[in-house]
């Protein structure tokens, strides 16, 4: 079975994301092939499609890299994240499904629940997964995937802090669906612009050091099925 370059691509990302590959180190086809278990072909693809998306570059003599990107390039992906997040809860008040609205209020509660009882561990997946189903509620495959982009790059690049009030950024969270359903747009583009303004503050630029483990490249599964990209 040919392995799709889309699941190659989703797992170099996430050893990329997750530190796997250091900042600027070689990305050569054949590494990466044995990695995976795949042929050079969906590997090449990958290399260009990550590339495209900033997570990759390319270098006279050394092929394909680990990019690195500057402060300045980190602090631009989330000034760009608070102005996509308002547009994108703005589209869900108005183009949201009931199934958006179950999903989006069910994390609400359960956020709340495991705030109240000072469970931070769970809060961030739980945030991450919030803001992913509001960007889809937003009925905009393009703006979808530029927030997922933009969520992947910012988690490599960024150390989230928890919130120091965890039950208010959860009210906070309530508000916005809040919003949602009722249609109001405008009041969701402005709750959810305080929020990301509220956020940017938690985040603490990852400085680039040596990893303990060097990478291996005995195989590594690749999931063909439709998870996260």
């Amino acid at each position: 079975m040919r392995i799709p370059a889309q699941s190659v691509c989703t797992a170099i990302r996430d050893d990329i994301v997750s530190g796997v590959f250091e900042r600027g180190s070689r990305l050569t086809e054949e590494l990466l092939a044995r990695r995976y278990g795949v042929s050079r072909v969906p590997v090449r693809e990958a290399l260009r499609t990550l590339e495209s998306e900033g997570f990759v570059t390319t270098r006279r003599h050394a092929g394909a890299c680990v990019a690195e990107p500057t402060a300045q390039e980190a602090a631009d992906l989330l000034e760009v994240r608070t102005l996509l997040e308002p547009l994108g809860a703005a589209r869900a008040a108005q183009r949201r499904t009931e199934a958006h609205l179950k999903v989006l209020r069910g994390l609400v509660r359960l956020g709340q629940e495991r705030a109240r009882r000072g469970e931070g561990e769970d809060l961030s997946p739980l945030g991450g997964w919030f803001h992913e189903t509001l960007a889809q509620a937003s009925g905009s495959p393009g703006l979808t995937a530029l927030l997922t982009q933009l969520r992947h790059k910012i988690t490599w690049m960024y150390a989230v802090e928890q919130p120091a009030r965890p039950v208010e950024s959860w009210a906070e969270h309530g508000a916005i669906v809040d919003a949602v359903a009722r249609g109001d747009a405008q009041r969701a583009r402005a709750l959810t612009a305080l929020h990301a303004e509220r956020a940017v503050a938690a985040h603490r630029l990852r400085r680039p050091g040596p990893r303990p483990e060097r990478v291996r490249t005995s195989q590594h599964a690749v999931h063909t099925g439709g998870g996260r990209n």
